[in-house]
């Protein structure tokens, strides 16, 4: 009897997975099917969950993902697993590519998962170039990179450094700075020793 095996994954631990699971549910898919990988990129073609998904994966079986990011972030990866369900003789259908589901085992959902994986990797390729040039400029403006912003002062660390002298331990004065003491000794290294 064909089984419905249900994927979903999101990239770090504190995201949840609630609404793919939700409608992964919803399409019959049973809650023993179902897969779950936490804090798995996308860009990795290998992760346990879903490695696990697709050895449970019998001929006649579906694998079902919501959106088509679930599945990775290259077209060239997305096609070849299309390519190995198919020859598996398992299906793959996607709840919502393209404001509908497609199931590749059908010539037409093929071309459209098709289509759709391409355009998939170019938006992510987009947003990366984005996100690059705008830290270039911010770079180049001299403006700020983000980042934690630095608590202690110069001035904090040169008088820890003169109490360190003094005789105090450096393991209760980073503690009190709110630092390790190997962070306080690379800032002790970075200070301008002329002022």
């Amino acid at each position: 009897m064909a089984k419905l095996i249900g994927y979903a994954r999101v990239s770090t631990r504190q995201q949840s997975t609630g609404r793919q699971e939700k409608d992964l549910l919803a399409v019959g898919v049973r809650r023993d099917d179902l897969y779950v990988d936490r804090g798995a990129s996308g860009s990795r073609a290998s992760r346990p969950c879903f490695d696990q998904a697709l050895q449970a994966l019998e001929p006649d079986d579906t694998l079902i993902i919501t959106t088509l990011d679930r599945l990775g972030r290259s077209t060239q990866n997305m096609l070849t697993l299309a390519d190995e369900l198919r020859a598996r003789g398992a299906g793959l259908r996607v709840l919502n590519l393209g404001g509908g589901d497609v199931d590749t085992s059908t010539p037409m959902g093929s071309m459209l998962f098709t289509i759709m994986a391409a355009l998939a990797q170019m938006e992510h390729e987009i947003k990366r170039e984005r996100v690059l040039d705008s830290i270039s400029k911010r770079r180049d403006a001299g403006g700020n990179l983000g980042g934690r912003p630095q608590r202690v002062t110069d001035s904090q660390i040169r008088r820890a450094l003169h109490l360190v002298n003094g005789g105090e331990p450096v393991a209760q004065i980073a503690r009190d700075l709110g630092m390790s003491r190997a962070t306080f000794y690379r800032r002790s290294r970075t200070l301008d020793p002329a002022t």
